[in-house]
């Protein structure tokens, strides 16, 4: 259980205090919050609210959206976002690179923008003891979400930067359709910040932002892709990131019993 942290998103239908004190019962040692929860609860309280149960937070989600026109404000809050990762006591701030913008269909041009914001932030989180950890989502999340879409798309942004400063998640939901994933993990090494996980179930529905299923639902293999991190030198935590309707309607207590469950048949 020391290798398990619990994404906040994946229990969204309890308060955070119940979400920890829930996990601290079970042994769980770690938890990856949401920019929201600072917005709820306060940056000192949420930090407050997880250390003085004992627990770490793993990361925090997510700074990032910066093909966003307005420059000025996006570069405002995403130095926020590595402060509050600081002060949550955290070294990993996951990125959500953003989408083309409407309108555009520069994808080349938005891709090159993300590098060169990434570029500008990194020297910030080095300062505050911060890593960005670049994530790359699946192609369909191309147009709106992130032109980041590939492992070594991320690794290509990240080399550029000392690795104290940037590095990649390696998140099965996103990176376990890639050809050339294991030599990519390979070349990430020391560069995996965080390595997250759920599963791919088809048919997605209709609202696919919520198509993740619990480990064991779906065609990834996890264990295999638990072990590639590790072999490459992953030592952190294993953080479940799932964002399903289902799972959010079961009681609490429920959810977080099926995510420990699958946790230890699906991954370790």
């Amino acid at each position: 259980m020391n290798g398990l942290s619990v994404n906040r998103a994946s229990v969204r239908q309890w308060e955070l205090e119940e979400l920890v004190v829930a996990c601290v019962a079970r042994g769980v040692e770690g938890v990856g919050l949401w920019r929201d929860d600072v917005e709820t609860y306060g940056l000192e309280r949420a930090a407050a609210i997880v250390h003085d149960a004992g627990m770490t937070v793993t990361s925090l989600c997510r700074g990032g959206f910066f093909t966003d026109p307005d420059v000025a404000a996006r570069r405002e809050d995403n130095r926020r976002a590595v402060d509050e990762a600081a002060a949550l006591g955290t070294d990993v701030l996951i990125l959500v690179s953003g989408g083309i913008q409407p309108g555009s269909k520069d994808l080349t041009g938005a891709r090159e923008q993300v590098a060169e914001a990434i570029a500008d932030l990194a020297p910030y989180a080095g300062q505050h003891g911060v890593r960005l950890a670049i994530e790359a989502l699946h192609p369909m999340f191309c147009s709106d979400r992130c032109v980041i879409n590939t492992l070594d798309q991320a690794l290509d942004i990240a080399e550029e930067h000392p690795v104290a400063q940037v590095g990649v998640v390696v998140d099965a939901y996103h990176q376990w359709w890639e050809p050339t994933l294991d030599a990519a993990i390979d070349r990430a090494g020391e560069r995996i910040v965080s390595f997250q996980v759920s599963d791919w179930v088809t048919p997605l529905p209709e609202g696919v932002l919520t198509g993740r299923g619990l480990m064991g639902d779906g065609c990834i293999p996890l264990r295999a892709l638990r072990e590639a991190v590790e072999k490459a030198g992953y030592t952190g935590p294993t953080e479940v990131e799932i964002f399903n309707d289902e799972l959010w309607n079961r009681p609490g207590d429920e959810a977080l019993d099926s995510i420990i469950e699958r946790y230890r048949t699906h991954v370790i």
